[in-house]
């Protein structure tokens, strides 16, 4: 299964991305980063990346990220209405012209309450959701895009997230499922150390009835030390990806932030990951 890894400061950190080869024994296949609204995309980030073999994933998100969850000029009624065709018009005439593959995940995790762009916050509804997934990618077809893989990205399903079905544009404009899922452990008051399988399965099963045939990437997963053991997490959720013919990929939140999620977080961790990673 292709492996792929988050870089924190993005794909020209070239250290960052020579000391996970050097600890995984292996290139990744996927490099993530994230872009903003308002920032350009960048053809030397692409190119940074394609040279070291792996496949751009770009997670684009329409917010301002020094802000919390509620940004009016972000909602999704004002990316329908157009208030940032100029934009994203140059965001797409910027990748067509690249012409190399690159996947985009516009508006991950919008099943949950902690971005701007999600369902039920910041005035948005599910329906707006939709409808402004739908006007983006027509805008790309309109500058003639082709080379852009389309991820439709939600959260893990939990009590309480908006309902995915709710949330699907159509076939027709998503080419690949992507799902983030974490293991918060005991790192959080209210969280608990649940196996990969557990954090995965329900929401793999609800999306293949959702959107049949699709390819499926686990665009962004990792676990904690706290609660368990992490190097028998990382083995018991490679085997059972492993084990699931349509995902297509599993790319690593490999970032110290609200709890130590790096594969190298202690040297059972990353002997578990580069021995998983090496099958």
């Amino acid at each position: 299964m292709p492996i792929g890894t988050t870089i924190p400061w993005g794909p020209l950190d070239t250290s960052a991305l020579a000391s996970r080869t050097a600890g995984w024994g292996a290139t990744p296949s996927y490099l993530l980063w994230y872009t903003g609204f308002g920032e350009p995309a960048d053809p030397a980030k692409l190119a940074a990346v394609r040279a070291a073999g792996a496949v751009p994933v770009i997670t684009w998100e329409p917010w301002n990220y020094t802000r919390g969850p509620v940004q009016p000029e972000y909602a999704m009624d004002r990316v329908v209405a157009g208030d940032h065709d100029t934009y994203i018009r140059e965001f797409a005439r910027t990748l067509a012209a690249d012409g190399g593959p690159v996947q985009l995940r516009f508006a991950h995790e919008m099943n949950g309450d902690w971005y701007p762009w999600a369902a039920r916050v910041n005035g948005n509804d599910a329906a707006d959701y939709v409808a402004a997934w739908k006007h983006v990618h027509g805008l790309f077809a309109e500058q003639g895009a082709t080379n852009v893989t389309w991820v439709w990205s939600p959260n893990v399903v939990y009590p309480g997230a908006t309902p995915l079905a709710d949330l699907y544009p159509g076939d027709a404009f998503v080419d690949v499922v992507g799902v983030d899922g974490y293991n918060w452990g005991t790192s959080q008051s209210w969280s608990s150390w649940y196996t990969g399988s557990e954090i995965f399965a329900p929401t793999l099963d609800e999306v293949r009835a959702l959107a049949p045939g699709k390819p499926i990437l686990v665009a962004e997963t990792a676990s904690t030390e706290l609660g368990g053991d992490k190097a028998a997490w990382i083995t018991e959720l490679f085997a059972y990806l492993a084990a699931q013919p349509d995902v297509v990929g599993l790319i690593w939140f490999d970032e110290n932030k609200e709890t130590d999620w790096r594969v190298d977080s202690s040297p059972s961790s990353a002997a578990a990951f580069r021995e998983a990673a090496a099958g």
